[in-house]
């Protein structure tokens, strides 16, 4: 599929009405991001003038928080920026334990819940093309899947379906859980009946609740409407067009080709050892979780999307509409893509990811200038996710001023120190 032109963003009125009826965002406590200017490409002047009204990427402090992720457990982890400035990048630590190969950015790694906003995006253009239209049944497109008809496709890319997540029992233990699985090929219904075999978690359209269950069924919508595998939708409609050499997906094979990051699972239990979790066929995610990249393609991939190269501009309305998940008032979801409200006031959108031995934070601000792509190679480890986390202030907000760190003030308040959102039950 052709990247979306700056002509073809010039939408009638009649065109867009006629889009809302697919789109139409549902009840928000936030309004929807409306489409900037920087979705269209931008003069050498107008970039040295964007340099000047944001501030630049604190990336001593982007180290610290790797070096963070180090002391509390991580192998090896690795932060990408990208902005006016330029490229920049920090590494700490090993990709390779056995080895000691240290970990070196253009090294590719499993991105886990990332590949939700890949998904997300081949579904939203099937909208646009008008295969499907964001409010109606699920069961509509795959009839008698669910047990409930109010399900609609906008629960599932929003996580307000109340489908069960079937990971949390199977994780429950965790190494032996992801042993039980590591080499297993699940088919889409198998991972469904899993979901459906558990106590729902909300009424249609209440609450947030995350499951991995809602992502395996917008696959299967995927491959129901287009006739082939997610993988071909993948290549074609962002692999391709993007240009992201780096990013596959290789379901159900098991490797990582070329240069990559090799994953380390913690045990349940203090004291045993890693268990090297890289090679694994992730069949238990999916269209949630399966997707490899690396973080230049990370970087690529966010700021193409939120420019506009990916989606109109009233579906990106409808795609960074968010509702909170939670109740810091820092932290929403919105159509698979999450938004984080920096201390500084920056907003940045992307997703976080965790698949066995991996934790990945994609983001990038809404005008597509600054993107940050980070990742630890280690997982059951909770302290390793937030300090990872920590990367994202001084990317996107720099260096705080002195007095405010001494003071402790809102606007210095240490993102990192929130607690991060998961997609594998933590134990530790």
């Amino acid at each position: 599929m052709p990247l979306t032109s700056h002509r073809r963003l010039v939408v009638s009125a009649t065109m867009i009405a006629a889009l809302a009826a697919g789109v139409a965002p549902a009840t928000s406590a936030s309004a929807a991001v409306p489409q900037t200017p920087a979705a269209f490409p931008q003069t050498p002047a107008a970039v040295r003038a964007a340099a000047n009204t944001v501030p630049a990427p604190d990336m001593d402090g982007v180290a610290t928080a790797l070096n963070s992720a180090l002391a509390n457990g991580a192998p090896g982890a690795m932060a990408r920026f990208s902005g006016p400035g330029g490229v920049q990048s920090r590494t700490a630590g090993v990709q390779d334990r056995v080895n000691g190969t240290p970990m070196n950015i253009a090294s590719r790694f499993r991105i886990g819940s990332v590949s939700k906003t890949f998904s997300t995006v081949v579904l939203l253009q099937l909208v646009q093309e008008g295969r499907l239209t964001l409010d109606s049944p699920v069961n509509t497109y795959l009839p008698g899947l669910l047990p409930d008809d109010r399900i609609t496709v906008r629960h599932l890319l929003t996580h307000r379906s109340g489908l069960a997540d079937y990971t949390d029992p199977m994780f429950a233990n965790t190494v032996p859980g992801f042993e039980s699985v590591r080499n297993k090929v699940f088919g889409y219904q198998e991972l469904v009946n899993l979901s459906l075999a558990l106590p729902r978690t909300t009424e249609p359209g209440v609450s947030y609740k995350y499951s991995n269950a809602n992502f395996v069924v917008v696959g299967m919508l995927i491959e129901k409407l287009t006739g082939k595998p997610v993988a071909d939708a993948y290549q074609r409609r962002i692999f391709g067009p993007l240009e992201l050499r780096n990013t596959s997906y290789v379901h159900p094979e098991t490797h990582i080709t070329g240069q990559h990051v090799r994953g380390y699972l913690y045990p349940d239990t203090a004291g045993e050892p890693l268990v090297d979790s890289t090679e694994q066929t992730v069949s238990w995610a999916q269209s949630a979780g399966a997707v490899i990249s690396d973080a230049a393609d990370l970087n690529t991939f966010t700021k193409a999307l939120v420019r506009g190269r990916l989606l109109s501009a009233p579906m990106m309305e409808a795609m960074t509409t968010v509702t909170p998940t939670d109740a810091t008032d820092t932290r929403f979801y919105g159509l698979g893509l999450r938004r984080y409200d920096l201390s500084c006031g920056t907003r940045v959108y992307g997703h976080t990811g965790t698949v066995q031995g991996f934790y990945t934070y994609a983001f990038s601000t809404r005008d597509g200038r600054r993107s940050l792509s980070a990742v630890a190679n280690s997982t059951n480890r909770g302290a390793v996710n937030t300090a990872l986390g920590g990367t994202l202030e001084p990317a996107f907000c720099g260096k705080k001023p002195a007095a405010a760190s001494r003071t402790g003030s809102p606007a210095a308040r240490d993102f990192s120190s929130l607690p991060a959102e998961r997609d594998l039950p933590e134990r530790h």
